[in-house]
């Protein structure tokens, strides 16, 4: 394959796995709309709160996809299905262990949601595997479209069971099975690998606190505003974040097409500074239309009943922007080992929390400063330790 050519397929691979993210974000989107318009509040809410614990416990999933990426492009390792099957067990008995505190803490009427949300937890783990083995060995298509498929099976079979049953349980109950069936095809396409002994889980558990940690600055400042803020305000916030998301998303795949390049020091070096431009100038059109737009990109996203907003909407597109870019240093270090990544991201999410509920939440614009200052300083810390490891590694 020429050089022209290898470019080429990486913009084709790039251009695919970007729309199969796209699609899945927007069928989740859909879901809440349909889910919305098809439950009473209290059902709604349930369905809402559950899905968000679902997405805190697939953290696991990144992490694993994560190690198995970067173990597959070193190809370093035969036991990767075993990884995948302890890790997929072990997130799910914590699931079926915390079965009771949901149902205290989220109010449920029964056990039965939490057991499906738990029952799902297994297959969505265990797909992070096989995301992994295509994303080391570069079989992007492919992947792109596992992607997508994991899109129609979760959202699909969610609306399926919701339609069916009318309730969280069933869309629970849906999400399931479809989740069961995007994994099995999954395990086919990937052909078909058999555990053997050998699974090493530490290195996946240290990895998924990095990403629940990166998870927890994408949603952390809304969930601030919302305790902090009037209702009102906070309601615009809200709307706020969807810019942030759009501009932490819009790179998604650069992150996905750049991972299995960082598994060997030398192509890391290379590729690192123009993964960072590459994210960077995606997510300068988005800043550049909440620059030009205003408070008035608020009235697109939400509708007249935000027309009156004077909230300036570049911080939220500077923040997610800035996520963007931790978040291919974040693949870095862990691509070297690198520990220390992981304590620069708690200490971010801690002096966010301390900063905003004891000092500045006084408005928006001060809630969103906080976040995004926080998360400039660990793009800059993130940064300045790559730089310093590129020195030691070319010393």
């Amino acid at each position: 394959m020429t050089v022209a050519e290898a470019r080429t397929d990486e913009r084709v691979s790039a251009i695919l796995v970007s729309l199969a993210l796209a699609c899945n974000n927007a069928g989740s989107y859909a879901l809440s709309l349909v889910a919305a318009r098809l439950l009473a509040p209290s059902a709604f809410g349930e369905l809402s709160s559950l899905l968000a614990v679902l997405v805190i416990g697939v953290v696991p999933a990144m992490g694993l996809q994560t190690v198995t990426a970067l173990r597959v492009a070193r190809k370093s390792d035969t036991s990767l299905m075993a990884l995948g099957l302890t890790t997929a067990a072990i997130v799910a008995g914590l699931g079926l262990l915390l079965v009771p505190v949901l149902v205290l803490v989220l109010h449920l009427g029964s056990f039965v949601p939490a057991l499906l949300l738990a029952a799902t937890l297994g297959p969505l783990t265990l797909l992070g595997l096989f995301h992994g083995l295509l994303q080391g060995s570069r079989r992007f298509s492919v992947l792109a479209g596992l992607i997508a498929l994991e899109g129609v099976g979760k959202v699909g079979g969610s609306l399926v069971g919701l339609l069916i049953a009318g309730n969280a349980t069933g869309a629970l109950a849906g999400t399931a099975l479809g989740s069961l069936l995007v994994v099995t095809v999954s395990w086919v396409v990937c052909g078909k690998p058999r555990p053997i002994r050998g699974a090493r889980v530490g290195e996946v558990l240290h990895t998924a606190q990095a990403m629940l940690a990166l998870v927890l600055l994408v949603n952390l400042d809304l969930v601030l505003a919302r305790h902090t803020l009037p209702a009102a305000v906070a309601g615009e916030y809200a709307l706020g974040s969807i810019v942030t998301k759009i501009a932490y998303w819009l790179p998604q795949a650069v992150g996905v097409l750049v991972l299995p390049r960082f598994a060997h020091g030398g192509s890391r070096r290379r590729v690192l500074p123009i993964a960072l431009l590459v994210c960077a100038g995606l997510d300068a059109v988005v800043l550049a239309v909440a620059l030009v737009l205003g408070p008035g990109l608020l009235t697109i996203i939400g509708g007249t009943g935000y027309s009156g907003s004077t909230m300036a909407v570049w911080p939220f597109a500077l923040t997610g922007s800035m996520l963007a870019l931790v978040q291919i240093l974040l693949y870095a270090r862990l691509a070297d080992g690198d520990r220390r990544v992981t304590a620069l991201l708690w200490a971010a999410v801690v002096v966010e929390v301390v900063v905003v509920t004891a000092w500045l939440h006084g408005s928006a614009a001060q809630v969103v400063g906080v976040s995004a200052c926080c998360v400039g300083g660990l793009a800059l810390a993130g940064a300045y330790v790559e730089i310093r490891a590129s020195g030691r590694g070319r010393a």
